[in-house]
């Protein structure tokens, strides 16, 4: 598991936390088709992350660094 802001500064989406909380905050962050302003969500591997129209699956993105 990997919590939202974390998720966001991992897969490059943003560069800082401080960032990533704010695009959280703003609503700019779907998970599953659904807006998430939760940071501290956590995230399962067959979750989907969709910010400025790109779709990430957190699944995917991890196991590449593994």
């Amino acid at each position: 598991m990997i919590k939202l802001d974390q998720f966001l500064k991992f897969s490059g989406i943003t560069s800082t936390g401080g960032q990533a909380k704010l695009m959280i905050v703003d609503g700019e962050v779907k998970v599953n088709g659904i807006v998430e302003t939760r940071r501290g969500r956590k995230l399962v591997d067959d979750d989907q992350v969709t910010v400025a129209g790109k779709t990430l699956n957190v699944g995917e993105i991890l196991s590449e660094s593994r």
